[in-house]
């Protein structure tokens, strides 16, 4: 790792947290999961398989400073990296619309139509 002295140590005890909070969200997502439909529980998968690239790219940052500047406070980093993520974006889009697909059929079933 790169920087000061001091900069290494505070950043070597950030780092542990910011692993942590990894596996916490991928365990949130684990969890939800098993409770889900076979296409949105691939959906979950996905996503988790995106948040541990995220992890490998945030882990392997060899500059104490993004460490400290980065992730000093814990936030919704985690979150947002997820949610600026591309296939992410798709897959959250793909969910509404079948959400949409099934509330409209269920509207129509409900009004006495066919589905």
């Amino acid at each position: 790792m790169t920087g000061t002295p001091s900069q290494i140590e505070w950043a070597e005890q950030i780092r542990p947290r910011v692993d942590a909070e990894f596996t916490r969200i991928a365990n949130a997502f684990q969890a939800a999961a098993w409770n889900q439909t076979d296409r949105d529980r691939t959906d979950t998968l996905a996503i988790i398989a995106i948040l541990e690239e995220k992890r490998v790219e945030v882990m392997e940052k060899g500059q104490a400073g993004y460490f400290i500047r980065d992730w000093q406070e814990l936030k919704d980093q985690v979150r947002q990296m997820i949610a600026h993520d591309s296939r992410y974006q798709t897959i959250r889009t793909n969910r509404e619309a079948r959400s949409q697909k099934r509330v409209a059929a269920s509207s129509r079933k409900a009004a006495g139509g066919t589905e």
